[in-house]
């Protein structure tokens, strides 16, 4: 047996070739990373008027920020009763686009409903 482990040079006690980009063997290179902040969040406020209809705003709810029935009810009632709801939070960019999106369905069907934000 011990023939065939010299033929083959198998003895099992071998080290691999060094890396001579290598400082030292058994050392860790580590990297540290910087902590990144999460981007801060933005309210999309609607804001009540005498003129939208309740039925535009909880459709309007359901369709550009993806609430349920019940929920862009309760929006819905929310801005009628205190004049301002929240009707989602968001990254700036998302929430100023949903914001131009409110604006001008509003405008399309000639309503005065005007949104904004506000940071959370």
């Amino acid at each position: 047996m011990a023939c065939a482990q010299a033929a083959s040079g198998g003895g099992g006690n071998e080290k691999p070739p060094q890396d001579p980009t290598r400082e030292s063997e058994g050392a860790v290179a580590t990297r540290s990373r910087s902590k990144l902040e999460r981007p801060p969040k933005y309210k999309v406020l609607l804001y009540n008027d005498d003129y939208t209809p309740m039925e535009f705003v909880v459709e309007l709810l359901e369709q550009v920020f993806h609430k349920s029935p019940a929920a862009a009810t309760q929006i819905m009632l929310a801005i009628h009763r205190g004049g301002i709801g929240v009707a989602g939070v968001y990254v700036l960019e998302v929430a100023e686009t949903k914001v131009a999106a409110v604006h001008s369905a509003a405008e399309d069907r000639g309503y005065p409903l005007r949104a904004g934000t506000e940071k959370e």
